[in-house]
Protein backbone atom coordinates (compact mmCIF):
# COMPACT_ATOMS: atom_id res chain seq x y z
CA UNK A 1 0.00 0.00 0.00
CA UNK A 2 1.28 3.43 -0.94
CA UNK A 3 1.19 6.46 1.75
CA UNK A 4 2.66 9.85 0.66
CA UNK A 5 5.30 10.93 3.39
CA UNK A 6 3.98 12.97 6.13
CA UNK A 7 5.69 16.02 6.85
CA UNK A 8 8.43 16.27 9.91
CA UNK A 9 9.09 19.07 11.36
CA UNK A 10 8.89 22.67 9.33
CA UNK A 11 12.37 23.28 8.14
CA UNK A 12 11.53 26.04 5.57
CA UNK A 13 8.60 28.36 4.78
CA UNK A 14 7.72 29.50 1.19
CA UNK A 15 5.80 32.51 1.63
CA UNK A 16 3.53 33.57 -1.84
CA UNK A 17 2.78 37.38 -1.74
CA UNK A 18 0.17 38.68 -3.16
CA UNK A 19 -3.52 40.30 -1.92
CA UNK A 20 -6.11 38.38 -0.09
CA UNK A 21 -9.96 37.77 -1.77
CA UNK A 22 -11.66 37.17 -5.14
CA UNK A 23 -11.48 40.27 -5.95
CA UNK A 24 -7.44 40.24 -6.65
CA UNK A 25 -7.10 37.05 -8.00
CA UNK A 26 -4.89 36.65 -11.19
CA UNK A 27 -3.58 40.13 -10.84
CA UNK A 28 -0.17 40.92 -11.55
CA UNK A 29 0.57 41.42 -7.74
CA UNK A 30 -1.10 38.07 -6.79
CA UNK A 31 1.91 35.67 -8.41
CA UNK A 32 3.10 34.56 -5.49
CA UNK A 33 -0.23 33.36 -4.03
CA UNK A 34 -0.58 31.71 -7.73
CA UNK A 35 2.72 30.13 -7.09
CA UNK A 36 1.70 28.66 -4.19
CA UNK A 37 -1.93 27.57 -5.48
CA UNK A 38 0.41 25.80 -8.43
CA UNK A 39 2.75 24.07 -5.67
CA UNK A 40 -0.54 23.13 -3.42
CA UNK A 41 -2.39 21.40 -6.87
CA UNK A 42 0.92 19.23 -7.71
CA UNK A 43 0.66 18.17 -3.84
CA UNK A 44 -2.90 17.38 -3.68
CA UNK A 45 -3.73 19.46 -0.46
CA UNK A 46 -5.43 22.73 0.07
CA UNK A 47 -3.33 25.56 1.75
CA UNK A 48 -6.42 26.75 3.84
CA UNK A 49 -5.38 26.19 7.76
CA UNK A 50 -5.70 29.89 9.26
CA UNK A 51 -2.06 30.56 11.51
CA UNK A 52 0.31 32.98 11.90
CA UNK A 53 -2.20 35.57 9.90
CA UNK A 54 -1.70 33.41 6.57
CA UNK A 55 -3.29 30.63 4.81
CA UNK A 56 -0.97 27.55 5.62
CA UNK A 57 -0.52 23.98 4.84
CA UNK A 58 2.80 21.66 5.18
CA UNK A 59 4.04 19.67 2.53
CA UNK A 60 7.08 17.42 1.74
CA UNK A 61 9.32 18.73 -1.55
CA UNK A 62 12.67 17.15 -1.85
CA UNK A 63 12.54 15.68 1.41
CA UNK A 64 12.32 18.64 3.03
CA UNK A 65 9.33 19.62 5.74
CA UNK A 66 7.48 22.94 4.39
CA UNK A 67 5.09 25.47 5.13
CA UNK A 68 3.38 27.10 2.33
CA UNK A 69 1.68 30.56 3.02
CA UNK A 70 -0.28 33.05 1.84
CA UNK A 71 -0.41 36.27 3.91
CA UNK A 72 -4.35 37.40 4.60
CA UNK A 73 -2.73 40.81 5.67
CA UNK A 74 -2.83 43.21 2.64
CA UNK A 75 0.99 43.20 0.62
CA UNK A 76 2.56 45.94 2.48
CA UNK A 77 1.87 44.19 5.92
CA UNK A 78 3.03 40.64 4.64
CA UNK A 79 6.18 40.66 7.10
CA UNK A 80 3.72 40.32 10.03
CA UNK A 81 2.79 36.94 8.66
CA UNK A 82 6.34 35.63 7.87
CA UNK A 83 8.07 37.12 11.13
CA UNK A 84 5.84 35.26 13.39
CA UNK A 85 5.87 31.94 11.36
CA UNK A 86 9.70 31.96 11.39
CA UNK A 87 9.83 32.89 15.09
CA UNK A 88 7.31 29.77 16.02
CA UNK A 89 9.49 27.47 14.18
CA UNK A 90 13.07 29.09 14.96
CA UNK A 91 13.67 29.06 10.87
CA UNK A 92 16.58 31.22 9.77
CA UNK A 93 16.49 33.80 6.71
CA UNK A 94 18.15 31.64 4.78
CA UNK A 95 15.26 29.11 4.69
CA UNK A 96 12.54 31.28 4.00
CA UNK A 97 11.86 31.51 0.47
CA UNK A 98 9.70 34.44 -0.56
CA UNK A 99 7.93 34.55 -3.99
CA UNK A 100 6.84 37.91 -5.27
CA UNK A 101 5.94 39.64 -8.21
CA UNK A 102 8.27 42.31 -10.26
CA UNK A 103 7.63 45.33 -12.94
CA UNK A 104 10.87 45.53 -13.45
CA UNK A 105 11.14 42.30 -15.04
CA UNK A 106 9.77 41.34 -18.73
CA UNK A 107 6.61 39.16 -18.39
CA UNK A 108 7.12 35.71 -17.82
CA UNK A 109 10.46 35.89 -16.74
CA UNK A 110 11.84 34.64 -13.67
CA UNK A 111 15.25 36.14 -11.29
CA UNK A 112 16.47 33.97 -8.27
CA UNK A 113 18.20 35.87 -5.64
CA UNK A 114 19.66 34.58 -2.34
CA UNK A 115 19.26 38.45 -0.80
CA UNK A 116 18.45 41.55 -1.87
CA UNK A 117 16.88 45.01 -1.48
CA UNK A 118 12.87 45.39 -1.71
CA UNK A 119 13.62 47.15 -4.83
CA UNK A 120 10.75 49.08 -4.59
CA UNK A 121 8.40 46.04 -3.71
CA UNK A 122 6.16 47.45 -0.70
CA UNK A 123 5.63 43.26 0.11
CA UNK A 124 9.52 42.34 0.24
CA UNK A 125 9.88 45.61 2.17
CA UNK A 126 7.54 44.99 5.07
CA UNK A 127 9.29 41.47 5.62
CA UNK A 128 12.79 42.50 5.37
CA UNK A 129 11.56 45.34 8.55
CA UNK A 130 10.63 41.92 10.31
CA UNK A 131 13.30 39.73 9.47
CA UNK A 132 15.80 42.26 10.18
CA UNK A 133 17.58 42.29 6.98
CA UNK A 134 17.02 41.01 3.59
CA UNK A 135 19.03 37.82 3.66
CA UNK A 136 16.32 35.27 2.35
CA UNK A 137 15.86 33.95 -1.01
CA UNK A 138 13.39 35.01 -3.62
CA UNK A 139 11.62 34.13 -6.67
CA UNK A 140 10.51 37.31 -8.45
CA UNK A 141 8.04 36.41 -11.02
CA UNK A 142 8.32 39.29 -14.11
CA UNK A 143 4.84 40.70 -14.99
CA UNK A 144 6.06 43.46 -17.03
CA UNK A 145 6.45 47.35 -16.55
CA UNK A 146 3.45 49.36 -16.84
CA UNK A 147 2.26 50.60 -20.84
CA UNK A 148 2.61 54.19 -20.31
CA UNK A 149 5.11 56.19 -18.38
CA UNK A 150 2.34 58.36 -16.54
CA UNK A 151 -0.17 55.45 -15.92
CA UNK A 152 -0.48 54.47 -12.26
CA UNK A 153 1.61 51.62 -10.77
CA UNK A 154 -1.14 50.99 -8.69
CA UNK A 155 -3.58 49.94 -11.50
CA UNK A 156 -1.36 48.51 -13.32
CA UNK A 157 -0.49 45.83 -10.66
CA UNK A 158 -3.82 45.87 -9.39
CA UNK A 159 -4.70 44.86 -13.06
CA UNK A 160 -6.36 41.94 -14.06
CA UNK A 161 -3.79 39.05 -17.04
CA UNK A 162 -6.05 38.19 -19.73
CA UNK A 163 -6.29 36.82 -23.08
CA UNK A 164 -2.22 35.76 -24.44
CA UNK A 165 -0.86 37.62 -21.46
CA UNK A 166 -2.65 35.29 -18.89
CA UNK A 167 -1.57 32.26 -21.11
CA UNK A 168 2.25 33.48 -21.01
CA UNK A 169 1.24 33.74 -17.02
CA UNK A 170 0.20 30.61 -16.59
CA UNK A 171 3.35 28.93 -18.05
CA UNK A 172 5.25 31.32 -16.23
CA UNK A 173 3.66 30.23 -12.95
CA UNK A 174 4.30 26.47 -13.86
CA UNK A 175 7.84 27.41 -14.22
CA UNK A 176 8.14 29.35 -10.47
CA UNK A 177 6.93 26.01 -8.63
CA UNK A 178 9.20 24.25 -10.65
CA UNK A 179 11.91 26.62 -9.27
CA UNK A 180 10.73 26.28 -6.15
CA UNK A 181 11.11 22.55 -5.88
CA UNK A 182 14.73 22.62 -7.48
CA UNK A 183 15.66 25.17 -5.20
CA UNK A 184 14.67 23.19 -2.25
CA UNK A 185 15.66 19.77 -3.77
CA UNK A 186 19.31 20.89 -4.79
CA UNK A 187 19.81 24.44 -3.61
CA UNK A 188 19.77 27.91 -4.78
CA UNK A 189 22.82 28.12 -7.14
CA UNK A 190 21.16 25.61 -9.24
CA UNK A 191 17.73 26.86 -9.07
CA UNK A 192 19.56 29.90 -10.14
CA UNK A 193 21.43 28.94 -12.82
CA UNK A 194 18.37 26.52 -14.43
CA UNK A 195 16.22 29.05 -14.14
CA UNK A 196 18.04 32.54 -14.26
CA UNK A 197 17.78 32.35 -18.06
Amino acid sequence: MFFSKRPGPVEWLVVGLGNPGPKYDWTRHNMGFLVIDELAQREKIPVQKLKFKALTNTVVIGDRSVLLMKPTTYMNLSGGAVGEAARFYKIPPERILVISDDVALPQGKLRIRRSGSAGGHNGLKDIIAHLGGDGFPRIKVGVGGKPHPDSDMADWVLGKFTGQDKKVMEEAIKRAADAVEELLKNGVDQAMSKFNG
